[in-house]
């Protein structure tokens, strides 16, 4: 499957992901969290939905760079959307289970998932960088 067609299919189904949980919180979690595990649960749904748009919009800028062959903007582009992936699994997945569970523990994983957002988005301004004039 080519790099483009990846990243929009992981963003659509992250994105979709992404409502649903949103509205099963809000629908049928509201009465069973506290405020605090709904808070936690909501930037859970944000940050993986703007994230998943971020691979929609990084798998329809990796079309452009394979018809302009900037091979090693493809390539940071590539570390990009596994970046983004991992991060909404650990980032987002730890605040789903710390507000389903109130295990603490959790929280300590969920820096490791900004890590991976952060590392995304720098390796989306080196094949910026990268590209051809």
């Amino acid at each position: 499957m080519a790099a483009s067609r990846l990243w929009i299919l992981i963003g659509a189904v992250s994105g979709a992901l992404s409502v649903m949980t949103g509205a099963f919180g809000a629908h049928a979690l509201r009465e069973r969290l506290t405020v605090r595990a709904l808070e936690i649960y909501q930037t859970a749904c944000h940050y993986q939905m703007v994230h998943a748009l971020a691979l929609v919009a990084l798998g329809i800028w990796s079309t452009q760079l394979v018809q302009s062959n900037s091979t090693s903007s493809l390539t940071f582009a590539g570390w990009a959307g596994w970046a983004f992936t991992i991060g909404t699994i650990i980032f987002s997945g730890s605040l789903y289970a710390l507000a389903l569970t109130d295990i603490r523990i959790l929280g300590a994983i969920t820096p490791f998932g900004g890590l991976g957002f952060i590392f995304g988005w720098i390796m989306i301004a080196v094949a910026a960088w990268k590209m051809p004039a």
